[in-house]
């Protein structure tokens, strides 16, 4: 260990998850302790890496943090994970961390409860920061000509209270932004609706997840990679080139979906618990004829006219390797019907599950496998907490000897269950 160097010791240093354990291990010679001081590249605070915060509050704990941070000469990661601490931190102890560590920060991950507001996009702007993440904070204010993060890659705002309008600003304000989380945010709103247009010609990346708007508008010419999760919009709009390769919806409820003509290039569609109020949804990704991966679980299609069936999955998806559903019995009929010569010819991986179990869904089961001549695996997922009556009960046991059956006649292929 002696002849290590002094980087090789900063960079072993700078893998440590915590900062309480960084300056544990650097306290066992000088070398460690000047590596730590020359070379140290990462720091992250947490409440529980720290058992004096609860003992002696933020005020010894704003302490601890600052001779940390202050015994180091270039800090490219910080992370500050402060917000359970019950006592406020000072802001001028705050800002203290932040314009030390500025100009050779490229990451910020900032969660801290402070007496006053911090202004983290003036403090930070005009650096050197590549990703952003910020949470249970306040953005007041964005002046597009001032805030410049000219190198920022990945920005998340996470249970942060911002106007409509600064967060449309802000992401302006990222010339090079390729990822943009926006997680409960909290928007302040003027008028009786809620409508949110984010534009960027570099996005590559968007996810949202819980939150309630009339109308949400994204711009994003390149965008790869859309996810909206526990949300409920009346309208949401992708305006693209074509370029989107991955779109999932989880527990979403939509008057009004669009992705407009971005859909020739889909390769994963992944819908789960989604309301779907909007006609034409499944038209709209039948045209994504290099689909591989395509998962429809707890689907409700409120237009009788939508309701798609195992053939049409078939003849719009002819390149599928991962096929998922759900079904659900309606008026006797399973939701996914049990007819049709049909063949998913490049399907290895087969995922079904149901709903409310049923009579008819180990019948289904054994026509998917026969329409899936090139299967590997089959993962059957159902909820069986549900079951308390003999009635249930005796179908699950009836299903159970059903599918051994099958299983003997399929030797080649994986069975997995997953049972809830």
């Amino acid at each position: 260990m002696e002849s290590l160097p002094l980087e090789i010791i900063g960079n072993i240093l700078s893998r440590l998850a915590a900062a309480r354990d960084v300056v544990v291990a650097s306290a066992t010679c000088r070398k460690w302790l000047a590596a730590r001081r020359k070379h140290l590249c990462s720091l992250s605070f947490s409440v529980g890496d720290w058992s004096g915060y609860r003992d002696h509050g933020s005020n010894q704990a704003g302490i601890w943090i600052t001779q940390t941070i202050f015994q180091t000469a270039k800090l490219q990661s910080l992370s500050l994970q402060l917000e359970d601490v019950e006592e406020e931190f000072s802001a001028s102890a705050v800002v203290a961390w932040l314009l030390y560590t500025r100009e050779t920060l490229h990451s910020l991950h900032y969660n801290v409860r402070t007496i006053e507001d911090v202004n983290i996009l003036e403090i930070c702007g005009r650096q050197k920061l590549e990703n952003l993440v910020l949470s249970h904070s306040c953005i007041l204010g964005v002046e597009p000509n001032y805030y410049r993060f000219d190198s920022l890659k990945t920005l998340s705002l996470s249970n942060v209270s911002i106007s409509a309008l600064d967060l449309s600003l802000l992401v302006s304000t990222c010339p090079k932004i390729e990822k943009l989380d926006l997680i409960n945010p909290v928007l302040a709103v003027s008028d009786a609706q809620v409508t949110v247009e984010v534009s960027s010609v570099t996005l590559r990346h968007f996810y949202i997840e819980a939150t309630s708007l009339d109308k949400f508008v994204l711009e994003a010419d390149i965008i790869e990679s859309l996810h909206l999760k526990s949300c409920s919009l009346e309208l949401f709009e992708l305006i693209g080139k074509g370029t989107l390769k991955h779109f999932e919806i989880d527990d979403v409820s939509a008057l009004h979906l669009d992705i407009g003509d971005t859909v020739d290039n889909l390769e994963v569609v992944d819908v789960r618990d989604f309301t779907i109020t909007s006609p034409k949804f499944f038209q709209m990704i039948s045209k994504s004829a290099k689909l591989r991966r395509l998962r429809l679980w707890d689907v409700m299609y409120d237009d009788e006219d939508e309701i798609v069936d195992i053939e049409t999955i078939a003849l719009c998806f002819p390149q599928l390797s991962h096929l998922s559903l759900s079904c659900d019995l309606r008026e006797g009929v399973l939701q996914y019907g049990l007819h049709g010569s049909f063949k998913f010819e490049n399907v290895v991986v087969l995922e079904l599950g149901w709903t409310f179990l049923n009579d008819l869904f180990s019948d289904w089961v054994e026509l998917m496998l026969k329409c899936c001549p090139n299967l590997k695996k089959l993962i059957i997922n159902g909820v069986v907490s549900d079951l308390k009556t003999q009635e249930e009960c005796q179908l699950l046991a009836s299903f159970t000897s059903a599918i051994v059956c099958v299983m003997r006649e399929y030797v080649n292929i994986e069975v997995v269950f997953q049972y809830k």
